[in-house]
């Protein structure tokens, strides 16, 4: 639903969808702002954790912008601009990175994104520090 005022009556007329939408872009603009108050963007933790043979990436061989892309496809906004947002983390691991960010992404040879030993945020949630869904240990 277009951002619109809506009285009282057609609040509560709303479907379950409705408010189940709404609760989505809370809780995302929420997240990116407590992201974003500790030095790193949701599109930036989600290149490292794409990239981490430690969380997503089953062997850290890394990958291109159009693979990360691909990836992300089904969860990266319009808004987000993947290219921008990598850069931004070469910039800092070039820098040295900061413990608090934990950059350490760069680019070798054929274009390909890496992550150097510090591949997440240190702030990040236990949950996301190691992925079910690998399928081959750490090397």
């Amino acid at each position: 639903m277009p951002d619109q005022q809506l009285s009282d009556a057609e609040l509560a007329a709303q479907p379950a969808a409705y408010w189940t939408g709404v609760a989505h872009e809370a809780l995302i603009a929420y997240t990116r702002e407590r992201q974003a108050e500790k030095g790193y963007t949701q599109p930036q933790f989600w290149l490292l954790r794409n990239l981490s043979a430690a969380d997503i990436s089953p062997d850290g061989a890394g990958m291109t912008l159009p693979e990360l892309q691909r990836a992300m496809a089904s969860y990266i906004r319009p808004e987000d601009d993947l290219a921008v947002e990598a850069e931004a983390l070469v910039r800092k691991g070039r820098r040295g990175g900061t413990r608090r960010t934990g950059c350490g992404s760069r680019r070798r040879g054929s274009r390909r994104a890496w992550t150097s030993s510090a591949t997440l945020p240190r702030s990040a949630p236990r949950s996301t520090r190691g992925s079910p869904t690998r399928t081959t240990s750490p090397p």
